[in-house]
């Protein structure tokens, strides 16, 4: 079992043995916990900057979610369950019975699923650019995911391809951003395209009546993706204590990274209140 660290110190990481290997992570601060769930390729890395902002009061875990960065690699198909199942057996792992979860992209798809599934251990959940993944996502998406999609090239093609498809989407001069996106997507036994086919594969509806936990939905202002999904996450957030909305100016696909401290400033106040 983790440690707490004091906020202003750094990270402390670790792993814990789970059903079907380990799962690597990251923990700072002491508090009520709050798991930081990346997006899909990537690791805990997303949150290098956003962490220590969060664990003022809190004792904030970043996970590689089972299937990404560190962690154990999964065998295709992967699912949003996949994910949340092994999410659930680290936080078992690490003692902790009851959580707050942030989430962001499919990160916040494995949230939505987690407070589905053991709303008794949720206290409060954070969906940042999360997708509304109902029947038109999955016919959308019956395809591919369009994104960090290329065929493994023996002259490095797929490096350039993964980079072109995301820089649109990232903010200017993002070169650093990128860097880190592309060392997560060559992880050992990590499929880039998998965790956006498993978002494909997930059926939201049936599920996200089932949250009762407050929620804040967070978006980038600049991220075409996940903004559109703001309205119909907030309409099927039925059962949800609270429902409350910030959409962040000038916020993209790289929100976490590039906009830590607008991240924290919506984030904290949302906690302090409910994470407990």
């Amino acid at each position: 079992m983790s440690k707490t660290v004091p906020a202003e110190s750094v990270a402390e990481y670790g792993y814990v043995t789970v059903p079907g290997g380990q799962v690597h992570y990251a923990e700072q601060g002491s508090g009520p916990a709050v798991l930081l769930l990346h997006q899909a390729p990537r690791s805990l890395d997303e949150f290098r900057e956003l962490q220590p902002l969060l664990a003022t009061g809190h004792r904030v875990i970043a996970i590689d979610m089972p299937g990404f960065g560190n962690s154990s690699p999964l065998s295709a198909p992967q699912h949003v369950e996949d994910y949340a199942q092994g999410t659930l057996a680290a936080l078992d792992a690490l003692g902790v019975d009851r959580t707050a979860l942030l989430g962001h992209h499919t990160g916040g798809v494995v949230a939505v699923e987690l407070a589905a599934a053991v709303p008794e251990r949720i206290t409060a959940a954070v969906l940042s650019s999360t997708p509304w993944t109902d029947a038109g996502f999955r016919r959308s998406h019956g395809d591919g995911p369009g994104v960090d999609d290329a065929p493994r090239d023996p002259g490095g093609g797929h490096l350039l391809t993964w980079w072109e498809q995301r820089r649109p989407y990232y903010p200017r001069a993002a070169t650093g951003l990128l860097d880190r996106f592309v060392r997560d997507a060559l992880a050992p036994g990590v499929d880039p395209r998998e965790g956006h086919l498993a978002c494909a594969r997930y059926e939201m509806e049936r599920r996200i009546g089932r949250v009762t936990a407050p929620v804040l939905l967070l978006g980038g202002a600049d991220d075409p993706f996940a903004l559109p999904a703001l309205e119909p996450l907030a309409r099927n957030l039925n059962a949800a204590e609270v429902v409350h909305r910030t959409v962040i100016g000038g916020g993209t696909v790289a929100l976490m990274e590039d906009k830590a401290d607008e991240v924290a400033a919506a984030v904290l106040p949302f906690l302090h209140r409910f994470a407990r």
